[in-house]
């Protein structure tokens, strides 16, 4: 199972890989589970793939509904390219033999209804098909047959106690309508495992989801929230990332340029298994230094990957041709993936997978990330973002890949901020690139501030690049002030570089 753990005999899968994964391998068979979450949440896609899971293994499977017609659920289906031959429908919504006396009868009159005489229907439909799994949509219309919250709960308990014993899974779904909204506890109490789905809005871009399990008796599995989407084919779950879970034996290497003088700043390059900040203010060369270590990976053979947040995946390319780094020809080759970012659609969980795909599925060994502003953009109202962003790196350190990260300092000269993530500190490297005027000419000058992996130079040397690529210059050791942006010459000679020379 791809993104989990192989089910055991006694686990059932709910038809999504990410979810079983939570679930650390599906769900324990025979059990009355709890599904539940407001309209638009995602309940009938999971219910119904949940059941087509089963008709896919060969079972019977049957779907109560007392609150959507044959037809709506169809709909749903066909939207997923799905068929439901082989799903039993029991329709209760529109079942005139609910009162059988021939009346007319809509659920629309719950209070014409008697509760006692549905939940007969249901025994005796599922004595019929005798099915191994049911799912029962939904609870808020037995809410108001039952008018009474004692009675309700009385009819809830007492189909728990038909089904136990028949070797039967059931879902139960409830959309949180009664009770202003509010989740029930005596309802979790009866329930062998309770999943809530979220829908949330934000103030721009898609509706973010998320699911959480609340309960799964006897069962270890991941606590927390979990971001997911609905995609054509169902829920797409993508787990909460656990970077202790996911070590891996690696060599921790120097990861060269092929720019020796670069290599030099941090004693061979940086480790596998580390991360490398590239910090500066805009148009220094950041994704230069990284788009060359990228480069000199491609060359090498090792797989990797780009995730593109701001620059257009085209004009990347084209700017890195013109300096001489040709990627386009590692990207037919298949050894590079380069992956344009949508901020305002992503969220952490799924940018972490996506990640997470490239690891494991094509054995990427160097990550560049360009940059964390737009990762930051992307998600303007998650919490904790620096703690999901500390995760990640984690879990591509524990499997000996080295990334880049680029995050521009606020402002162009003089004192720049950091910004409003202080990620420095999750780094094991920070490469700062500045900005320093001398004679009316505007230079760069690039340093290493940390490394963790080992030693690296404490000098401040110039940059420069060109068509020909990154050139680093000597240590600026006849000024001082470079990194206020305003130095002093105190030399006698010139340190600087100066445009390379024809066939140089």
């Amino acid at each position: 199972m791809k993104g989990g753990e192989p089910l055991d005999a006694s686990r059932i899968s709910t038809g999504s890989a990410g979810l079983d994964a939570v679930l650390r391998g599906g769900l324990p068979d025979n059990r009355v589970y709890l599904l539940e979450g407001a309209p638009g949440s995602g309940k009938t896609t999971l219910a119904l793939r949940y059941l087509l899971e089963g008709v896919g293994r060969g079972e019977r499977v049957l779907y109560v509904t007392l609150s959507e017609t044959s037809e709506e659920l169809e709909a749903v289906a066909a939207s997923h390219g799905w068929s439901l031959d082989g799903v039993d429908l029991f329709e209760l919504a529109s079942a005139n033999e609910v009162l059988g006396d021939g009346r007319e009868q809509s659920i629309l009159y719950p209070w014409e209804m008697e509760l006692g005489g549905t939940v007969r229907l249901i025994q005796e439909k599922v004595e019929e098909v005798r099915p191994s799994r049911v799912v029962f949509d939904s609870l808020s219309e037995m809410r108001l047959l039952a008018q009474d919250p004692l009675r309700y709960r009385r009819q809830v308990l007492a189909l728990k106690q038909f089904f136990v014993g028949r070797h039967i899974t059931v879902v139960l779904v409830d959309d949180l309508t009664g009770e202003n909204g509010q989740r029930d506890a005596h309802l979790h109490s009866l329930c062998h495992g309770v999943i809530s789905l979220e829908r949330l809005t934000l103030d721009f871009g898609a509706a973010r989801r998320r699911l959480e399990v609340q309960k799964l008796r006897g069962v270890d599995f991941v606590a927390g929230f979990h971001d997911f989407t609905i995609r054509t084919g169902g829920l797409e779950v993508y787990p909460r990332l656990i970077a202790t879970e996911h070590q891996a034996p690696f060599a921790g290497d120097p990861t060269p340029s092929g720019v020796i003088e670069l290599d030099n700043l941090l004693a061979g390059g940086p480790l596998r298994g580390t991360s490398t900040l590239v910090t500066g203010p805009a148009g220094a060369g950041k994704t230069t230094v990284a788009l060359q270590y990228l480069y000199a990976a491609c060359e090498r053979g090792e797989a990797s990957a780009l995730f593109e947040f701001d620059e257009r995946v085209g004009t990347l390319l084209v700017r890195a041709r013109a300096m001489g780094l040709d990627l386009q020809k590692h990207i037919d080759s298949g050894v590079l993936t380069i992956m344009q970012i949508d901020p305002a659609e992503i969220s952490p969980g799924e940018f972490a997978w996506t990640i997470r795909r490239q690891v494991e599925d094509r054995s990427a060994r160097v990550l560049v990330i360009d940059s964390l502003i737009g990762y930051l953009a992307s998600m303007p109202q998650e919490e904790q973002l620096i703690l999901q962003m500390h995760e990640l790196l984690s879990y591509l350190n524990h499997q000996g890949v080295v990334t880049f990260l680029i995050y521009p300092q606020a402002g162009l000269v003089g004192g720049m901020g950091t910004g409003t993530l202080n990620i420095s500190y999750v780094a094991d490297a920070v490469i700062l690139i500045r900005f320093f005027e001398v004679e009316g000419r505007l230079r760069k000058a690039i340093s290493i501030i940390k490394n963790r992996g080992g030693a690296h130079e404490d000098t401040i040397r110039e940059l420069r690049i060109d068509a020909r690529g990154i050139r680093v210059g000597e240590p600026l050791t006849a000024f001082k002030g470079v990194m206020t942006g305003t130095p002093q010459y105190a030399g006698d000679t010139g340190p600087l570089m100066e445009p390379r020379a024809v066939g140089d």
